[in-house]
């Protein structure tokens, strides 16, 4: 059996972010809000823990709380999603509605390089859930 990595993360006050391990042994990140302390406390977190992936894995962003998505934490997302260990990455982002989706396809279409994750916008948490199933070999 494989040893799940830990979580290193601790909640911070002012921060509308928490994370939780998954049984499969990705993350669900949980967003109440994208002010600036959320979006830098997010971007510290996934830029460590990308220097530590070392296989394939499934995360999971719920931004259903998010009713408006600032540029400034997509082109954050794209950041960290340009990381070539993202390539191992899995990510299913699940949203309000199809307004906010699109909002984010547009920004990111602008610089998802060929490293990057495997990811997906939804806006039902269970079509989210079902893609992340999926067998890693799968990706995308």
């Amino acid at each position: 059996m494989t040893e799940i990595k830990p979580l290193n993360w601790t909640p911070k006050p002012g921060v509308g972010l928490s994370v939780v391990r998954r049984g499969d042994g990705g993350m669900t990140l949980t967003f109440a809000d994208l002010s600036d302390a959320t979006i830098d406390d997010w971007r510290e977190f996934a830029l460590e823990h990308l220097l530590g992936l070392s296989g394939r894995t499934r995360n999971l962003y719920d931004l259903r709380s998010v009713k408006d998505i600032p540029e400034k934490a997509i082109r954050a997302a794209v950041e960290a999603n340009s990381d070539p260990s993202a390539r191992n990455i899995r990510l299913a982002v699940v949203v309000a509605d199809t307004k906010v989706a699109d909002a984010i396809r547009t920004v990111a279409a602008l610089a998802l390089p060929e490293t990057a994750a495997a990811m997906k916008l939804f806006t039902d948490i269970n079509e989210a859930e079902a893609w992340l199933a999926r067998p890693l070999d799968q990706i995308p």
